[in-house]
């Protein structure tokens, strides 16, 4: 994000020309009149015959009605009929020039500097002509439906609008006149888009019409009206409907203007949007995380009711429906993971090949016996007690509704909503809707146990309030089970529960909520939009007057969009508004759990986990808040921003998201997460004592409110710059010193782990404990990511990652047979492809990358570029010293058959006896005896003396006085770590930093004995893990202190192999180390803009994650502007207005949290279903 401000240009001049020829096809219905080039006439006077092909139809049945030729009915018949036989014609003549055009091609090659929507036209009816007006149909299916739809349309068109019927509804042919040629415009409109060419919807929800459904839009919604005349026609003498029919002709004129403002939705989010306000409202359900979830769950809902008409007691009413309540309200998603589950345990046993994570283990995270004896239990007691209320008093003629005992209970719902409400507002930071800081909650977070024991009053009203929340349904059982109403049996308002009208007050409610919460967004974007500074446009000021001057038509709009549960759409973001299409809570149409991976993704997925039960606690203490569907959060800590959106409500479970964002890459980002971070400094970190003023939310206008602060297991971050530490001589000596104490321990544990069968796979990277990740069991979704995508199961808290190996290897793993397209081996580093060489090899494997060069390939395709590797010249490995394949009498290298055997002089040596091809270094013997007093004896007999006690068997202190004693032993892994410091090119002291960088990143410089260490995998990975021990030890000591015995650089070691993880941020094993939360990791990094370098020190421990809520109609409504921005003006120009910094509506954290391909967001979890009991 270069450039900021409000000079950013909402379009750009190739995108304003793009969108002034789309808008006029939108709103005429398909014709292209507007081009970007000049077109012969006959092209611009086809597109006007078809377009009015229709009203000519029916203008002819309308003129026989009228001269009495022909009665209304057969009038339409008779248009119809036409429509389709013109449409049947154009739908041949389209298919007729596709197969032209198919088997007929112009040779030439195409200028590239045309533009690409120029056609060059011959004649009138030219195959280039006919397909650039008639597209035609993808489908044969499509082809005749749309056709005999085409007829039908023009048919009942016809007679919805005969001058007759007009002059019969509003008794005046003047306005029957103008109603009637208006209408024949909409009826055109809708022809054309049908039959002709399709113009793109102002309205998209899906980014692709793969069946080709937007055509059948409007067609169907003037079916829509048509359907309400034929009732009115129909039926007996109804004035409500004769009211319809008035209203809905004269609405049936501005239908072009809805289509064009996109207020009316395409037909899918017409449907789901249809089902989950009659599911929620209707059926007393709830908006659903799936939209296989939300059809299962409308059509059971409608079954059940179905079903309560039909029960002739009311006694079986009230048991039927408490029953069934009850068991739609679970959480059904969790019946097919426990039939899943059993399943699989039952047909493969237990698993195998890896762990698995381990699942959460408090109550309602799995169905397991404990869940569903307590779910029944309740079922059991819900039903019994509506059964005996219901036999002993809802039978009564009548109840004293003041005194009766439906009174009493009424009564105790309203203390029980008060005590709940009450409760809850004191568990978060601000009370009454955000507007003033909670004396109750604690002030200050110095740390998690100080907050902790400050905040132990809040959570004893917590538990009070989980116990009412437990007692509410039973009352309101109680309440409902002695109405009057159940004794009026098969009625459709008993049937869905519309009987007290508590279905219209929670309607009620629900609009009027969505209603303030829209009206604070328009006034925030209103007042922002001229007291910032960065988003005060030239036309700021002209907006403003006209919203002020029309501030009815203003209130009018947002009391729309409210009462249709639609979002408010600010256009570009400005002080411009319009009513978005109505669209399910969940705003996008496809499945949860898509994201942009990157190098990143993995700290979101690693504290998902602890997230997911640090929310579930704060759900059901109500520090969050009231949790209803469409609910939007947004969590801090450090440079991490996480989003969290509530999918799902029922009873005792919850449905989330959770999305990570960037770590603040762009300036934009940037500005709006130093705004999070104020707004959250002025609730959690305000001062002891507050008066009337200052307890006043000063951020109250800003879209997001502080709630709470939860506990989280995630790693902290520091990063250092290491001047003063790596380029320091003195250090750079010490480096040699320690590098051969840590090899010589590895060494050793490498023997004893051997001995003891714990010896890592072969097939691990040179990173530090490269155990096989739980990423290799790959997880089934029901949703397709894209590679890399990241994976998180519901009920799981440590969360699996599944990764695509389509990475790029280096040359040698290429053949002639490799399909380019197929699955690939995972990417390595040059380290890795080096050491793939057999034992016993001299020469390096063909295809291995030179010795002294760098691949810059990694782990993740978009890593930060400061994450890579520092380039090499390209020639440094050209001319190396060639390597002599003859016998020279000088060099020391026997093959393995043909080394002496070893004598050790103690029986206990042979378990540290070490592999014979590591003995065959082709090096000068004088090499290894000039450096031999480099090699710490004493080190060794110590680590010998602690690593023998380990080893099963005879561990008396004689034996260990033998082992240390055993010369043959000793000299033995002084050849092999004297081999590796020489084959390092570390026989003398280190020199340069980048020399030490080069060696901990695993790009090792030609050396003499390199291609011997490359040979054997094991020996190249002891020796980089041994450097990257000694680094690390220089580090510590530099900051620490010395380390001043034996006993403390061995615990020292120890301790990094145990809880540390010591390598690259770019190596596989920092992103399972990551995921298995290993307690710390360390990484060494060159920033290639500073010229610096830096260590990277991760520390797993509990912190405080602030979480505030946001404002889901200004979310909604953003989103809803992003869709249309995108969709339809295809305005994607990273540096558009839409997508620059807000510091009130954070506009640019909200843009990356939608979901891809419109939003950005790194990481994304599949439904997380938390309990809330």
């Amino acid at each position: 994000m270069v450039r900021m401000g409000p000079d950013v240009p909402l379009l750009n001049e190739y995108k304003q020309e793009f969108f002034w020829k789309r808008f006029p096809q939108t709103v005429l219905g398909g014709p292209r009149f507007k081009l970007g080039y000049c077109a012969p006439p006959y092209v611009y006077v086809n597109q006007a015959v078809l377009f009015l092909t229709p009203w000519l139809f029916g203008g002819i049945g309308t003129l026989l009605c009228q001269l009495q030729l022909l009665q209304e009915l057969h009038g339409a018949v008779f248009s119809g009929m036409l429509m389709f036989g013109a449409a049947a014609g154009v739908q041949a003549l389209a298919l007729y020039a596709a197969r032209r055009r198919g088997t007929v091609e112009r040779l030439g090659a195409p200028n590239i500097l045309v533009d690409e929507e120029e056609v060059e036209f011959t004649h009138c009816v030219s195959p280039e002509t006919v397909r650039f007006i008639v597209p035609g149909k993808k489908f044969g299916l499509n082809v005749v439906l749309h056709t005999v739809l085409a007829g039908v349309l023009c048919g009942f068109g016809t007679w919805y609008v005969f001058l007759g019927r007009l002059t019969a509804l509003y008794s005046s042919i003047g306005v029957s006149l103008v109603v009637f040629v208006l209408s024949w415009v909409t009826l055109c409109i809708a022809e054309y888009s049908l039959i002709v060419n399709t113009a793109t919807e102002t309205a998209t929800f899906q980014a692709q019409d793969t069946y080709e459904i937007a055509p059948l839009t409007r067609p169907l919604y003037i079916l829509m009206f048509i359907s309400v005349d034929l009732a009115d026609r129909f039926s007996g003498p109804f004035p409500e409907l004769q009211l319809a029919s008035q209203v809905l002709h004269v609405l049936f004129v501005f239908l072009p203007l809805l289509w064009a403002l996109g207020i009316l939705p395409p037909l899918d989010a017409l449907l789901l949007w249809g089902m989950e306000q009659a599911l929620v409202f209707g059926l007393g359900g709830s908006p659903m995380s799936s939209n296989l979830g939300l059809l299962l769950m409308f059509g059971v809902s409608a079954g059940v009711a179905v079903c309560n008409y039909f029960i002739p007691s009311t006694l079986g009413v009230v048991l039927f429906s408490i029953s069934t309540g009850f068991l739609l309200s679970l959480d059904l998603g969790q019946v097919g993971t426990f039939c899943r589950r059993r399943a699989a345990f039952g047909s493969h046993g237990f698993h195998r090949g890896g762990s698995s994570p381990p699942a959460l283990t408090s109550f309602g995270w799995n169905l397991g016996c404990r869940e569903l004896l307590v779910y029944l239990s309740l079922l059991l007691v819900a039903v019994a007690e509506a059964g005996l209320l219901h036999h002993f008093f809802g039978s009564a003629q009548s109840q004293n509704l003041v005194t009766g005992p439906q009174a009493l209970v009424s009564y105790l719902l309203l203390v029980l909503f008060c005590l709940c409400w009450a409760l809850r507002e004191i568990q978060g930071a601000y009370v009454f809707g955000g507007m003033f800081l909670n004396p109750l909650y604690p002030k200050g977070m110095s740390n998690v146990q100080t907050f902790m024991q400050r905040i132990k009053g809040l959570y004893t009203a917590a538990a009070i309030r989980r116990v009412l929340h437990l007692v509410s349904p039973f009352a309101m059982i109680a309440f409902l089970s002695m109405d009057q109403s159940l004794q009026l049996l098969h009625r459709v308002s008993l049937c869905v529960g519309f009987t007290r009208a508590f279905r219209v007050v929670g309607l009620l409610i629900d609009r009027l909520t969505q209603f303030l919460a829209k009206l604070k967004f328009t006034l925030t974007v209103l007042v922002t939009s001229w007291t910032e500074k960065k988003q005060r446009r030239q036309s700021a000021g002209t907006l403003l007057a006209l919203n002020a001057s029309l501030f009815p038509i203003l209130l009018a709009v947002v009391t729309l969009s409210a009462l249709l549960s639609a979002p408010l759409l600010p256009l570009f973001t400005l002080p411009i508004f319009l009513v978005g299409f109505p669209r399910p809570q969940r705003s996008w149409p496809g499945p949860v759990g898509t994201a942009c991976p990157c190098l990143d993704s993995v700290f979101y997925q690693q504290m998902s986990g602890s997230l997911a039960s640090s929310l579930r606690m704060a759900f059901a203490r109500g520090s969050l808040g009231s949790l209803a569907p469409g609910s939007h959060f947004l969590g801090r800590f450090q440079d991490r921003m996480v989003w969290i959106m509530i999918l799902e409500r029922g009873y005792g479970y919850c449905t989330v998201n959770i999305k990570g964002l960037e770590l603040q890459e762009t300036s934009c980002h940037t500005v709006e997460a130093r705004r999070v971070d104020e707004v959250f400094e002025a609730a959690f970190e305000r001062p002891e004592r507050l008066g009337f003023t200052q307890g006043f939310n000063l951020h109250w206008a800003n879209s997001l409110t502080p709630c709470a602060a939860i506990a989280v297991r995630v790693y902290s971050d520091a990063r250092n710059v290491l001047s003063g530490i790596i380029d320091s001589h003195d250090n750079l000596k010490k480096i040699q010193e320690d590098f051969l104490k840590a090899l010589v321990w590895m060494l050793l544990r490498h023997c004893v782990q051997k001995h003891k069968g714990f010896l890592w796979s072969n097939e691990e990277g040179p990173g530090i404990r490269g155990r096989k990740s739980q990423s290799s069991q790959l997880g089934q979704t029901t949703s397709n990511q894209p590679p890399e995508a990241v994976i998180v199961e519901s009920n799981m808290s440590s969360l699996r990652f599944r990764q695509d190996s389509s990475s790029l290897t280096s040359f040698g793993d290429w053949s002639d047979e490799d399909d380019l397209f197929g699955p690939q081996p995972a990417r390595r580093t040059v380290a890795l492809v080096t050491a793939e060489a057999q034992p016993g090899h001299t020469t390096l494997q063909t295809g291995a990358s030179l010795p002294g060069s760098v691949e810059m390939d990694s782990l993740f395709e978009n890593m930060a570029v400061s994450a890579l590797q520092p380039l090499q010249p390209l020639g440094l490995g050209i001319g190396m010293p060639a390597v002599d394949k003859g016998q020279n009498p000088e060099v020391f290298r026997e093959s393995p058959g043909s080394l002496p055997h070893l004598n050790f002089s103690c029986p206990q040596s042979e378990v540290f006896n070490l592999p014979t091809g590591w003995r065959t270094a082709p090096l000068l013997p004088s090499c290894l005896l000039q450096l031999r007093a480099l090699f710490p004896e004493d080190w060794f007999r110590f680590t010998l003396g602690r690593f023998g006690p380990i080893v099963p068997g005879d561990t008396t202190e004689d034996m260990t006085k033998a082992l240390k004693e055993d010369e043959a032993l000793k000299e033995l892994h002084a050849q092999v770590a004297l081999s590796c410091l020489i084959s390092l090119g570390a026989e003398s002291a280190f020199t340069s930093p980048s020399y030490v960088y080069r060696l901990y990143c695993g790009d090792i410089p030609w050396t003499e004995g390199l291609n011997w260490l490359s040979s054997s995998k094991e020996l190249y990975q002891l020796t980089l893990r041994a450097f990257r021990f000694s680094f690390k030890l220089l580090f510590d000591q530099a900051s620490l202190g010395p380390i001043e015995s034996p006993e403390e650089l061995f615990s020292t070691l120890e301790e990094y192999e145990r809880d540390w993880y010591i390598g690259l941020v770019t190596e596989k094993g920092w992103h399972d180390s990551i995921l298995q939360e290993k307690p710390f990791l360390f990484s060494l990094g060159h920033d290639l803009a500073m010229g610096t370098y830096t260590g990277r020190v991760l520390s797993l421990q509990e912190q405080l994650v602030q979480v505030g809520r946001l404002n889901g109609e200004g979310v909604r409504g953003q989103w809803a502007n992003l869709s249309w921005e995108l969709l339809y003006a295809t305005n994607d120009d990273e540096e558009r207005y839409s997508i620059q910094a807000h510091p009130f509506m954070l506009r640019n954290l909200t843009v990356q949290a939608a979901d891809p391909p419109l939003g950005y967001p790194i990481y994304s979890s599949a439904p997380l279903h938390f309990p809330c009991l």
